[in-house]
């Protein structure tokens, strides 16, 4: 195990091209609204099947919009000489340039290093109460030659109120509380990038499938957690992600636990079970300006780190069923995401994702429930009106969908689900109106109306075949939104917001923090700088 990745690594070091990356969290969504924005009206390709990009990828979009500068409006020109004010520090071979505010930048032929701190508070009341929620920290990024890329962001957090649970459906980020309402966040990595492709060992969030409210392939909610990835482009039609991760099962291993005795007394050490993921995705672009991806992942235990599933462009439910053969599987899923922006200013896309898949059961009218989740949806931007955009978003989950019966195989980490924030057995409408009317005001009005069906998850070790979607209403959620941000400097913002919510339901108080209860009018406010 260690000789193969010390193989891979040294390959890697030989290859020799210019480019470094660090990645740009997905919590800073100015820049990836931008680039979204340029991609719908045709002024440059992505593919928004995965996120996050590097700094090195988002400085080279923003470097091909400027050489299309005459086409862009005003509002869009001054937001992109905004951005380049952060990342020229990709494109430009010194410091001599328009630069944002940083707390300490240096940057020569072989090493660059930024460095900033993270602050932030938000508020919430309504007529159920008032919750805060503050955070601070440090973030920094180096360069080192040209393929060498280092990061890190780390953030203590403080909510006055548990805000985040792994039931509730928000889309809150996952938090692990201390018991006080504190916790932290660590982030980064270090990265070997090429011309056409790089691999790394990262701690961060990700998120695959194409979505404006919620992603259901992986959606970057859970806590960060560890991984070694490999990204590949070698040619203009093809890419490929992989993730091997360790993820956190919070299941306690009872054999490897243990009592132990200190001055304090004796106390109890309890181990988890370890708990991994490996996952990939093919994206291929036989059209201009189309996209087509689909791969698969795996949550295993009991084997330890598993060679064969390290094997990037592998079908892992194949390997498991020799793996395993005889015996229960592991936790295997299936995914496809399609993305069109073929029709100026309109970009349309669908994901589906397959957690249990049998054509045998696919027409059987007694068993037709097969375990899916199905997104489809599309944006209007700048049509009609310059510098408006228009959602509108449909999802719905199978019951059992992202469920497994053995919870050390469950598709979570810290218990906060991987996919689709609302887990399983729902339907969602969400519809939105943007408009930025001036460089760096955001304000949007939004409509999501979203129920959820009984919670199955009871059925451990029962028949779990023919389920009915949505056979009763147990929790639903009516909530229209107005937010209104401001970006004063790079990365500092102003923001505030009010929604109104009817939230009910029998399963009200396992889905709902308290604050959201029922009818409630929620104004909030808040600044930051960093994420």
């Amino acid at each position: 195990m260690r000789k193969t990745i010390l193989t891979i690594v040294s390959l890697l070091i030989i290859i020799s091209s210019q480019a470094q990356e660090v990645f740009h969290h997905i919590s800073n969504r100015t820049v990836y609204d931008f680039l979204d924005e340029m991609a719908n009206i045709q002024f440059i390709e992505i593919n928004s099947a995965y996120r996050p990009y590097s700094r090195k990828f988002i400085a080279g979009k923003l470097h091909e919009l400027d050489t299309q500068r005459e086409q862009l409006n005003k509002r869009q020109a001054k937001d992109l000489d905004f951005f380049l004010k952060d990342f020229n520090k990709e494109l430009k071979p010194d410091k001599h340039f328009k630069k944002r505010f940083d707390i300490f930048y240096y940057k020569d032929s072989l090493f660059t290093f930024s460095i900033n701190p993270i602050l932030g508070v938000q508020y919430f009341a309504n007529e159920n109460g008032s919750a805060t929620h503050w955070w601070n920290g440090l973030e920094a990024f180096t360069t080192i030659g040209k393929h060498l890329g280092i990061y890190a962001n780390i953030r203590d957090n403080h909510d006055a109120e548990f805000l985040s649970n792994p039931n509730y459906v928000n889309q809150r980020p996952g938090a692990n509380y201390k018991g006080n309402g504190d916790y932290s966040e660590m982030r980064g990595g270090i990265t070997w990038s090429w011309k056409w492709g790089s691999f790394g060992l990262i701690k961060d969030h990700f998120i695959w499938g194409n979505n404006y409210n919620g992603a259901n392939i992986f959606s970057g909610r859970t806590p960060s957690f560890g991984q070694i990835y490999l990204s590949l482009k070698p040619v203009k039609w093809f890419e490929f992600k992989y993730v091997h991760g360790w993820l956190i099962s919070e299941v306690v291993d009872s054999t490897r636990s243990y009592y132990y005795t200190n001055e304090s007394g004796t106390h109890y050490r309890q181990v988890y079970h370890p708990k991994y993921i490996a996952a990939n995705l093919f994206t291929f672009t036989p059209f201009e300006k189309f996209n087509a991806s689909f791969g698969n992942s795996i949550v295993y235990a009991d084997l330890g780190v598993f060679p064969t599933y390290l094997i990037p462009f592998a079908f892992f439910k194949s390997i498991d069923h020799t793996v395993n053969h005889g015996n229960d599987n592991q936790n295997s899923q299936m995914f496809f995401d399609f993305s069109s922006r073929q029709i100026k200013n309109l970009h349309l896309y669908t994901t589906l994702f397959f957690d249990e898949l049998s054509t045998s059961r696919m027409f059987d009218k007694d068993q037709h429930s097969n375990f899916y989740s199905w997104k489809i949806g599309g944006r209007l931007s700048n049509l009609p009106f310059r510098n408006i955009s228009f959602t509108a978003e449909y999802t719905r989950t199978n019951p059992l969908t992202y469920q497994h019966p053995v919870p050390t195989l469950q598709f979570t980490s810290n218990k906060y689900n991987l996919g689709y924030y609302a887990k399983d057995n729902n339907q969602e409408i969400y519809l939105a109106v943007e408009a930025k009317p001036i460089r760096g005001l955001w304000i949007q009005a939004s409509f999501l109306y979203i129920q959820k069906g009984p919670d199955y998850s009871y059925l451990e070790g029962k028949d779990r075949w023919g389920l009915a979607f949505m056979e009763s209403v147990e929790w639903e959620n009516s909530t229209f939104r107005l937010d209104a941000r401001y970006e004063i400097i790079n990365d500092a913002f102003i923001f505030a917001g009010y929604r109104f919510s009817n939230i009910s339901g029998n399963d009200m108080d396992n889905y709902t923090h308290p604050l959201w209860h029922g009818k409630t009018n929620t104004f909030s406010a808040g600044l930051n700088f960093g994420f």
